[in-house]
């Protein structure tokens, strides 16, 4: 609100609905939830909601009241605005409202179901900086951050807030909002409008908390002291303890319910929740020694008492330190890195713990469990892993109920007590592998888990009563988001990690790998070094795979052989070159395909993505004299065979063009063979190969042996776009191919591929068959065959040439 609308504004009168508080006083500035349940105050609501959100909230005198009259409350509060209302389980609201300035009550009516309110503004105003308000803010500012150093309950980044704002009106309602003081000591504070005032009382009122304080801190350090004189005793106590329990004696017991009870009163946890465990205490103590339930209720206290109630760690948002753990632990995966940037730079404004629960989703080996654990050394935050690989019964997330023999916790709460944090960071491991069965679906018992709306009160079947995991940060990874159930999934943001380059994978290797090997095989840099062709070798030749995992045992392979010719014969260095590679290693395993040697009929090079990156593609295709027959072999799946029976067709439609015998379907038979017959193969994107191999064979024009293609084909001609562009071109280009020929609606998609690898092609982009046929077939017989008929002079609209 700008200074011109605050001036006409100034002790204006307006009528607001009106909502009593009990035990609670709203500032200006401030924003919080709270649960209404009296019918007038949601009345009250559901009339601010029909006119301007606007609601007068002021504090009630007696909180035991349920019907507050005109007399019962304060006569200052704040004009505040409702900004959410959810909702809950037995017809309460929770709401959540904005302060926005002081207001006077000056008359109340009493409407059919509400309190309506005439009410006089005190709009929030900056005023003039003199030196006594200044030393005044000083003051209240170096007071609260002395404060909150010696209390723990409140977050520091309040410290922060306070200490960025320059209006002394808006430092002293927020320090009062933020430091425990009974509810007379913050009216003191809201009630008064002159603002050097408000400061003067406000630190008045800290001197005298601080005062308290330093009592408390006094009293904890000599009962402190007391417990060390008494240690001695303690380890008797303990010992005859130990002897009672032996003989039976209730003594014994009597001072383990004790114990109990004193654990339970320092645990700090929700009221509810400690007079639950306090009645199972008392029933314990009612039970006999040797009893089972006596040993089942231990357990269960024991367990519930050894979570983190109370227990958090400070989290550490600095961006440039986050970046270089990122850095050091990773190399590339940009985007990854950048996303996780981001999301701490949000969380540093916002001073919010909750956010996006983040699915790390690619294939095996890429980093994505090791990123993980960066991002909780990067924050500083207690860790904790989960597998969920093969889970299949919902106890295993919501735990057994304690009556069944052997009941345990759930794997979320054992994660929580592992990590020893209310606001740890858990990572939730192959989410994706998890089933169902009979014993119900833990996919579902994970939707309350990673909701943050409703893990704020999450209930395991062991411990039965409420846990709040909305300040755990929760990071979850998956192979695919197939298998994952779509409301699961839609609670997570999505990052994904692509295949490795070959180019990463080799820097990987030198930058991380072989260092880390050497290390553990005990060998010096000077004593094993590995030339970079020889790595580049161990990648396209003894590994195939879109992580570094296999490629991490080779290397450890080379360095346990490596090690012991050291030591054999009593050499000082040995060097791994492509040439002597095969020592170490043997024969190469596989053979990364490369291009044909001569320019062949009906032999056309298509580009593939598997699940450990691209690879090149034969596609054969021989035509024979016959009735008509159509062979698909290769491991085809239906997709793939639908491609290529639209490749048939397609070719059937421009026969003229082509001066192919428009009957040959009928008098010929096609076989479209892929080799690798071993291995299953699916999707469009051969189409446009298949088409260009069975107009080789049915034209007898050659094929260029170094260029390659992909591209889903249609009835018409036309070409449509893929996906895996980044993995295919990179398979044309570690295989040797000089031109790629993809659809034009994938060029977006080049902005993935590194620099390198598209200035080394000629990358042709089209949107239909005529160009795949122009470039793909040798020029000279293509002339003789084609030119008289002009089928291929025209080019296509849209096509165009990278290089």
């Amino acid at each position: 609100m700008d200074k011109a609308k605050k001036s006409t504004q100034k002790n204006k009168k307006i009528t607001l609905p009106v909502l009593p508080l009990r035990g609670l006083c709203v500032f200006p500035y401030m924003v919080l939830h709270f649960d209404v349940g009296r019918p007038k105050s949601i009345a009250a609501l559901e009339q601010a909601m029909v006119g301007d959100q606007q609601i007068f909230l002021v504090a009630q005198r007696d909180s035991k009241k349920d019907d507050p009259s005109a007399k019962d409350l304060y006569s200052f509060g704040t004009v505040s605005k409702v900004k959410q209302l959810l909702k809950l389980p037995g017809g309460n609201i929770r709401v959540l409202v904005e302060g926005g300035y002081r207001g006077k009550l000056l008359k109340v009516h009493e409407e059919e179901n509400y309190l309506l309110g005439e009410i006089r503004q005190y709009p929030n105003v900056e005023p003039e900086i003199t030196p006594h308000l200044e030393a005044l803010t000083r003051s209240a500012k170096d007071i609260f951050d002395e404060y909150l150093q010696i209390i723990s309950k409140n977050p520091h980044e309040i410290v922060t807030s306070v200490m960025n704002l320059e209006n002394p009106g808006e430092i002293a309602d927020l320090i009062a909002a933020n430091v425990f003081v009974n509810l007379k000591d913050k009216m003191k504070i809201l009630e008064e409008t002159d603002i050097e005032k408000r400061v003067e009382n406000l630190i008045v009122i800290m001197h005298r908390e601080m005062e308290i304080v330093r009592l408390e801190r006094e009293i904890s350090d000599k009962v402190k002291e007391q417990i060390d004189k008494n240690q001695r005793e303690y380890y008797l106590r303990e010992q005859v303890k130990i002897i009672q329990k032996e003989l039976g004696d209730k003594d014994g017991i009597a001072a383990e319910i004790k114990e109990y009870r004193k654990k339970i009163a320092k645990s700090k946890m929700p009221k509810e929740v400690a007079e639950k465990l306090l009645a199972d205490v008392d029933r314990l103590s009612t039970l006999p020694v040797n009893a089972g339930d006596s040993a089942v209720l231990k357990t269960y206290l024991d367990t519930v008492l050894s979570l983190p109630w109370d227990k958090t760690t400070k989290d550490d948002y600095n961006l440039e330190r986050a970046k270089k753990v990122l850095d050091n632990d990773h190399y590339g995966l940009e985007k990854v890195k950048e996303r996780i940037l981001e999301f701490l730079a949000v969380r540093q404004l916002t001073k919010d713990v909750k956010g996006p629960i983040l699915c790390l989703v690619g294939p095996p080996g890429v980093g994505k469990t090791s990123i993980a654990e960066s991002i909780a050394r990067a924050l500083r935050k207690k860790y904790a892993r989960l597998s969920l690989g093969g889970v299949r019964d919902e106890a295993e997330i919501r735990g057994h109920r304690k009556t069944y023999i052997g009941a345990m916790p759930g794997r979320i709460i054992n994660a929580v007590r592992q990590a020893k944090s209310k606001n740890a960071m858990i990572l939730l491991d192959e989410i994706d592998k998890m089933s169902n069965d009979f014993r119900g679906d833990p996919a579902s018992a994970m939707l309350e888990v990673l909701d943050s709306a409703q893990n704020n009160a999450f209930v395991d079947h062991y411990i039965e009563v409420p846990f709040d995991l909305s300040d755990i940060m929760f990071i979850t990874t998956a192979n695919s988001l197939e298998s994952i159930p779509r409301p699961l999934l839609d609670r997570m943001e999505v990052i994904s990690l692509s295949s490795y380059t070959e180019y990463e994978k080799a820097q990987i290797a030198m930058q991380y790998i072989i260092p880390k090997q050497r290390k553990i095989h005990g060998l010096r840099a000077s004593q094993l070094k590995f030339s970079e062709n020889a790595v580049y070798d161990i990648i396209n030749y003894y590994t195939k795979e879109a992580g570094v995992r296999n490629l991490e045992r080779q290397i450890a392979t080379i360095c346990r052989k490596a090690a012991r010719k050291i030591v054999e014969d009593n050499i000082k260095r040995v060097i791994i070159e492509p040439s002597n590679l095969y020592i170490y290693l043997g024969k190469r395993i596989y053979n990364y395909g490369e291009i044909n040697a001569t320019d062949e009929v009906g032999v056309v090079t298509g580009l593939a993505w598997t699940q450990f990156g691209g690879d090149t593609l034969q596609i054969e295709v021989n035509i024979m004299e016959g009735k008509g027959n159509v062979v698909l072999t290769g491991k085809l799946g239906d997709v793939m065979k639908e491609s290529a029976m639209a490749a048939i067709s397609y070719i059937r439609s421009i026969s003229d063009g082509l001066k192919i015998n428009p009957d040959f379907h009928e008098k010929k038979d096609i076989h479209i063979h892929v080799p690798d017959g071993a291995t299953p193969k699916d999707g469009p994107s051969a189409g446009i190969a298949m088409a260009t191999a069975l107009i080789s064979a049915l034209t007898d024009c050659p094929v260029k042996k170094d260029v390659a293609m992909t591209g889903e084909i249609t009835l018409r001609g036309r070409v449509l776009p893929i996906g895996g562009l980044k993995e295919k071109i990179l398979a044309a280009y570690r295989a040797g191919i000089k031109t790629v020929v993809y659809p034009t609606d994938n060029e977006k998609d080049l902005d993935d591929i590194p620099k390198e690898v598209i200035d080394s092609l000629k990358l042709i982009t089209t949107k239909s068959m005529d160009k795949v046929i122009e470039v793909a077939l040798c020029p000279k017989v293509k002339a003789e065959r084609f030119m008289l008929n002009g089928f291929v002079d025209n080019i296509s609209e849209g096509t165009g040439i990278r290089q």
